[in-house]
């Protein structure tokens, strides 16, 4: 599942992902990538992974844009059929939020 993640034109300093994703297979594959990986361990881990807090936090950004972006009826039932269009609406989605 993480290979199709993997096709990189830069490759990323750290990828952030939640809990769901701490597995030490693929927590291997981001290091392999060379990257940081910024997963927080779950609660209940034998040997619990540190993880950089503050980049963590900073995922909390995307997660409300995407949140926002599933409000807007016209992009969570994409009624754009085309992708250049789907683009466009959600690069005004980004404009109209960015402005307020």
């Amino acid at each position: 599942m993480f290979d199709a993640f993997t096709d990189w034109k830069e490759e990323p300093l750290a990828i952030v992902a939640d809990k769901a994703y701490g597995s030490a297979k693929i927590r291997q594959q981001i290091e392999d990538e060379g990257a940081l990986a910024v997963i927080p361990s779950k609660s209940n881990a034998k040997k619990p992974i540190p993880h950089d807090k503050n980049l963590y936090a900073m995922r909390n950004i995307v997660e409300r844009f995407f949140c926002k972006m599933k409000d807007m009826r016209r992009l969570a039932t994409r009624f754009e059929k085309t992708a250049i269009n789907f683009q466009n609406m959600i690069y005004m989605f980004a404009i109209r939020c960015w402005i307020n």
